[in-house]
């Protein structure tokens, strides 16, 4: 069966449902091995087709999850924005740690899918936005600016390409801008960009070496600095790259 044909039958069908490694109170339709799927969505590692990122629990995503549920203050009664949402873990993560409504923005058709999908598992609901938003504001997605308390914009491991990277920041720093507090769970990739950002805390997660070619990364949790010139970039010679992304 093709995923156009039935999106959230293709999810279903070919991942199960587990557990999160380092969020156990969440689960997720899950890919067993990430290459078989990866095929069955039409694309293959050398070609153009977008990778399978929301059948994955990635490290960052994780971390930023784990983050939120550990301090649920910093989503209480918010508006939030989780960006790139990819499975949509760190959205579910601050809808159960008590956000006021929870937008989860993200543009492969499978990915809303599956994020439809998780939140109804883990009995939540989540705004799902199925289109590239990182040319606008957060009031042109509906979400109120000039709020007490403000907004909080999430993203977890979203820094995996330069020219990602470089919108992301933008999208984020404008978010900032309008008053928006930002959150960010980073495993080291290679593109982040650490100018912008002031450490909130970090901690070891294992990951799939499948995934990542080593068995664990240190996630790090960030926020931002609008003014920037808060850290030196990071060393990409030693930072890990990321074969696909998501959240």
């Amino acid at each position: 069966m093709s995923w156009a044909t039935d999106p959230g039958e293709f999810v279903r069908r070919h991942l199960r449902v587990a557990p999160v490694a380092e969020v156990p109170e969440i689960q997720l339709h899950q890919a067993e091995e990430p290459i078989g799927l990866w095929l069955l969505t039409e694309g293959e590692y050398y070609s153009e087709a977008p990778p399978p990122f929301w059948a994955f629990a990635w490290a960052g995503g994780q971390g930023l999850a784990r983050y939120l549920l550990d301090h649920p203050a910093e989503v209480a009664g918010r508006n939030v924005v989780d960006l790139a949402s990819g499975s949509g873990i760190v959205a579910i993560a601050a809808a159960l740690a008590g956000a006021a409504q929870v937008w989860a923005v993200e543009i492969d058709p499978l990915a809303v899918n599956a994020i439809e999908l998780n939140a109804t598992l883990n009995n939540v609901r989540l705004r799902v936005i199925g289109e590239d938003v990182l040319d606008r504001g957060l009031a042109d997605l509906g979400v109120p600016v000039g709020t007490d308390p403000a907004p909080l914009v999430v993203a977890g491991d979203v820094f995996y390409s330069e020219p990602m990277s470089a919108r992301v920041l933008t999208f984020l720093r404008r978010a900032a801008r309008d008053g928006a507090d930002v959150l960010v769970g980073d495993p080291g990739r290679a593109f982040f960009p650490g100018d912008y950002f002031t450490t909130v805390t970090s901690w070891e997660i294992p990951v799939r070496p499948e995934l990542e070619s080593t068995t664990s990364r240190t996630v790090t949790i960030w926020r931002i600095n609008p003014r920037g010139a808060a850290h030196p970039r990071p060393d990409r010679k030693k930072s890990g790259t990321r074969k696909a992304r998501g959240a």
